[in-house]
């Protein structure tokens, strides 16, 4: 595999696409070669900052083209991007930053300001580059004044492109190394599952920042030829609806939670009626959720399993052919088993954590060679994810393996109990972890966000409703009413969080 920004923008240029749409945002548009135009000269400007080949570029940016210039002008002169969580919090930034021994940090206004005051805690970082007014030097600015890279650097089968870092739903992230040629991989998704065509228009709720989205609203399009809706604000129902009547995308990708209120949120029922596929992914999309947003909008979700990791699905549903309650089949290229503790392969009907070979896989994580030992075996990534295989060939998620824990000798699937919470109509989300008794021993606890609607007693009511459909085992001992659950800026639950909560309340 060549240099990735051949692939993603010289190949468009020389096949005369230059003048196609490239990036939409809601003030602006992009062609293909006004992009390949600015990723050659930031990039003339990250060589003229000093920035060398395997040396970190960090992004701390909404998305947007500054966003997708940044990236690829790391990568064409062999650099390594390295996108940071925007929402989380300073000194989560400083630690990745510290971590990745990042250069240059590349920036909106506001993230420039707040680590520009914590400089000397960051003897690597040279220089921090500003998108916006008010900091100096400017993205823009470096980018006028800068000889364009008119080559992109040459890299070999091994050399690294991006990092990105896990989205801590158990404690600390790690940074996952992508090589150049892990990007090329998206073919098999993007083309062979959903036929991804150069007259698609992409359009993603998660932000860049997460695989997920990098992955199908960025490198997909950008592969193919087809336009990409970058929106730089936080999704809400309104925004989502507002870019469905404008932009008219065909792919839209998305996260259970999201879904869900979507479903909430009555809007019209045309509001999605461009869509082609639409498609979720970070945690499994409840098979009820999939029914209703049918219903509704009259679109097929293809539910699917990727992972930071793996950067794109490795397990997918099909278009005509989707199984709610499943993440579907492996993608073409994947190569998927299903292991026990010692190592053998499970059979159908049973449970076991999902290894795949894939060839868009990491290499291993920054740093962490114990965690990097156990999940990457040989040309296998050990997932953490349970599952289990149905006689035709269909992957069922069942838990995270962190998530599962033993009430009584007997596992307990969180997701199991959540399902079932979620079932009554006045439960809007549910979390289940287990916790401690007074008598040290594990049991359910659910963390319960209730509709607006629902009247006192709840709590007794989801007791009785549970224990039509759960063993004894995996009902919850306690029912603790919340506002909201934890989750990470890419929507996954942080059961850690609740782990703290409930050991606090005991």
């Amino acid at each position: 595999m060549p240099n990735a920004c051949v692939a993603f923008l010289d190949r468009h240029i020389r096949a005369g696409r230059g003048e196609r749409p490239a990036i939409v945002t809601p003030t602006s548009a992009t062609t293909y070669g006004e992009l390949a135009t600015r990723v050659a000269r930031a990039a003339g400007a990250l060589r003229a900052l000093g920035v060398e080949p395997e040396q970190r570029v960090a992004l701390l940016l909404g998305d947007g083209p500054e966003w997708a210039t940044a990236f690829f002008a790391a990568l064409r002169i062999g650099a390594v991007a390295v996108p940071l969580n925007t929402r989380l919090a300073r000194d989560e930034w400083v630690a990745m930053l510290d971590d990745s021994r990042a250069k240059v940090l590349i920036a909106d206004a506001p993230h420039a300001v707040a680590v520009a005051a914590v400089r000397e805690r960051l003897p690597a970082l040279r220089c921090i580059v500003g998108v916006g007014a008010g900091v100096a030097p400017s993205f823009a600015s470096l980018i006028a004044d800068a000889k364009a890279v008119e080559e992109a650097e040459p890299v070999g089968d091994d050399d690294m492109a991006f990092w990105l870092y896990t989205s801590g739903t158990t404690g600390a992230p790690k940074a996952a190394i992508h090589l150049h040629r892990d990007l090329g991989a998206c073919r098999h998704y993007g083309v062979e599952v959903l036929g991804a065509r150069d007259d698609d228009c992409v359009f993603a709720t998660s932000k860049l920042f997460f695989a997920y989205a990098l992955g199908n609203a960025l490198l997909i399009p950008l592969f193919v030829g087809a336009r990409t809706v970058l929106h730089p604000a936080w999704p809400d129902p309104e925004t989502t609806a507002a870019v469905m009547r404008q932009a008219r995308p065909t792919l839209f990708f998305s996260v259970p939670t999201f879904y869900a209120r979507l479903l909430r949120a009555d809007l019209p029922r045309d509001t999605f009626r461009s869509v082609r596929h639409a498609v979720s992914a970070g945690e499994a999309l409840p098979a009820q959720i999939a029914k209703e947003w049918r219903d509704r909008f009259g679109v097929e979700i293809l539910d699917g399993l990727g992972a930071t990791e793996t950067i794109f699905m490795v397990l997918s549903n099909r278009p005509g052919a989707s199984r709610a309650g499943t993440v579907g089949t492996p993608v073409p290229g994947t190569e998927a088993r299903l292991l026990d503790g010692e190592g053998r392969e499970v059979a159908d009907g049973e449970q076991g954590v999902l290894h795949v070979r894939t060839p868009s896989a990491s290499t291993a994580y920054w740093r962490r060679r114990d965690q990097s030992r156990r999940a990457f075996i040989g040309e296998w990534f050990r997932t953490g994810d349970v599952c289990r295989r149905d006689a035709d060939g269909y992957y069922h998620h069942c838990a995270r393996e962190d998530d599962l824990f033993k009430v009584a000798g007997m596992w307990v699937a969180p997701a199991d109990v959540e399902a079932a919470l979620r079932s009554h109509p006045d439960v809007v989300d549910a979390g289940v972890i287990g916790a401690g008794d007074d008598g040290g021993l594990l049991k359910p606890v659910a963390f319960v966000v209730p509709a607006p609607a629902a009247g006192n007693g709840l709590e007794e009511a989801l007791s009785a409703h549970v224990a039509q459909t759960l063993a004894a085992h995996q009902r919850p001992r306690r029912i603790v009413l919340v506002p909201e659950l934890p989750r990470t800026a890419t929507g996954k639950l942080q059961r850690y969080v609740l782990k703290q909560r409930a050991a606090l309340e005991r």
